[in-house]
């Protein structure tokens, strides 16, 4: 896995395009279940199926939890009225991209994204889960525990992943 690009040193080299590059402002959104299991998604746009847990942008003039709700239904068919949010992330999570996917994605105008993460208690049952919407992005689904969802994400968005996880940890144990 590559280094964040924050953590090198560029002294006496020009620094690379995307370095210029601002970060998209996105929320990402760790759904829980009865038994404290965490929502993953295998993404259907990647040849490895990468997983990761519901996100987003948020557009200009929405609030951070109307694009959580709003691409909760977008992605699984969740509504508002099947969930709570029980918390918001303290801080904003920043994620850069490899460089070969910056041109890829957002037509190559954000370097990564720096994300909101709310823990959302899913309070229907899994036949209102359906990931084959309009705007699907998804191929499959599961619950997977706390623990191994930083696991099997995609290496560049590991680090953030295990800071949500970490933030989280307390809510979700002792959440009733």
């Amino acid at each position: 896995m590559k280094e964040s690009i924050r953590n090198l040193s560029f002294d006496n080299v020009d620094a690379p395009e995307f370095f210029s590059l601002p970060y998209r402002r996105g929320v990402g959104l760790m759904v829980i279940n009865k038994e404290k299991k965490i929502f993953i998604g295998k993404r259907i746009d990647t040849k490895n199926g990468a997983w990761q847990m519901p996100q987003e942008g948020i557009k200009d003039d929405e609030t951070i939890a109307e694009a959580a709700l709003r691409e909760l239904q977008e992605e699984t068919n969740i509504t508002e009225r099947d969930v709570n949010i029980i918390a918001e992330s303290k801080k904003w999570l920043y994620y850069d991209l490899p460089e070969f996917l910056i041109e890829k994605l957002w037509e190559g105008q954000y370097r990564g994204q720096k994300q909101k993460w709310l823990l959302i208690n899913f309070l229907g049952t899994d036949s209102d889960i359906n990931i084959k919407t309009s705007s699907a992005e998804f191929k499959e689904w599961q619950w997977m525990d706390l623990n191994n969802v930083p696991e099997i994400v995609t290496p560049f968005k590991k680090r953030i992943y295990l800071s949500v996880v970490e933030e989280f940890r307390s809510t979700i144990e002792n959440f009733k």
